[in-house]
């Protein structure tokens, strides 16, 4: 008799140690890429569909841009004209001008030499009687403002081939810098209303229809990556030592054929439900926190955001 109940406790404690690994609850999480476009606009293209696979640089969706379109056209013209203001600036007079200055030097030139010589003229005859020291000084004037005029047309001819003054070169290369700035920051919103997809996914939706208006910043298109899919279960306070980042867990769902394997990723530092009494030993059961695992991207095929999924976590060895 004795035996027999000895025999019996060991059944049972072989089935306890046969007991299957303890399993928790949790469904697939996706992280969404939602794109939009920094300006608002009404949507006019939308080449996206719904389930297709788009690589990265694949058109999405277009924005009204006549505007933006029209303000590049104009901005264009502004720095054309900045850049032709400096280089006028830079050159200094054109041909025919320094030819124009040149001809006045020598007008300027022939008058000083003919009042020179009139003024050589009047002193004999001042010198001989026959002028008034009156007439002798106003040639002598005459000669020192066509010596002037002759100082002032050579001044004319350096200032004509040497350009623009510096601050007025300047003041013009900062206008045409100002106007550069302008146009690249008019073709930066002309771009903008122009969007592709920014990585290789899935289309998962599209938020507006053709025609609406599309705010700034709101999301046009969903993106699902394929591996964006996650796992999102919770742990009891009891099991929380048996899980850590890099551990494996089993998981199975409906539909997904073959259980496959998950690698947490995150443990949650805090319980998401924690009872407002004391931490009993009992209490402590109803503590659970948050564990993230990824599938690898072969068995992220098989899923779906939102759907269950039943989480096995091994012993602790």
């Amino acid at each position: 008799m004795k035996r027999a109940g000895l025999c019996l406790i060991s059944l049972v404690l072989a089935a306890c140690a046969r007991q299957e690994p303890p399993a928790v609850t949790g469904y697939v999480e996706a992280e969404f890429v939602r794109v939009g476009a920094p300006l608002a606009g009404r949507l006019i293209e939308l080449p996206a569909e719904r389930g297709a696979q788009v690589a990265a640089g694949t058109p999405l969706f277009v924005l009204e841009h006549e505007s933006e379109a029209a303000a590049v056209v104009e901005a264009q013209a502004r720095l054309a004209k900045a850049e032709a203001l400096v280089r006028d600036l830079s050159r200094g007079q054109r041909r025919d001008e320094l030819a124009a200055t040149r001809a006045g030097l020598d007008a300027a030139r022939a008058a000083l030499k003919q009042s020179e010589s009139e003024l050589k003229r009047e002193r004999d005859l001042a010198a001989s009687g026959f002028l008034s020291s009156a007439a002798l000084v106003a040639a002598q004037a005459k000669r020192d403002a066509d010596r002037a005029a002759v100082r002032e047309a050579e001044a004319r001819l350096r200032i004509a081939g040497q350009g623009g003054r510096e601050d007025a070169l300047a003041a013009a290369e900062a206008e045409a810098a100002a106007a550069r700035a302008a146009l690249e920051q008019m073709q930066w919103r002309l771009v903008q209303k122009s969007v592709s997809a920014p990585v290789a996914a899935r289309v998962e939706d599209t938020l507006y229809r053709i025609g609406e208006w599309v705010s700034a910043g709101s999301p046009v298109v969903t993106l699902l990556e394929p591996d964006a899919l996650k796992l999102r279960f919770f742990v009891p306070e009891p099991l929380l030592s048996r899980v850590r980042p890099g551990t494996v867990v089993q998981v199975e769902c409906d539909g997904c054929g073959a259980p496959f394997r998950a690698t947490v990723r995150r443990v949650a530092s805090e319980a998401e439900f924690t009872p407002p009494v004391i931490y009993s030993k009992d209490n402590r059961q109803r503590l659970l926190f948050l564990v993230e695992a990824s599938p690898s991207a072969e068995d992220a095929k098989r899923l779906r955001p939102g759907l269950p999924v039943q989480v096995t976590v091994a012993e602790a060895s």
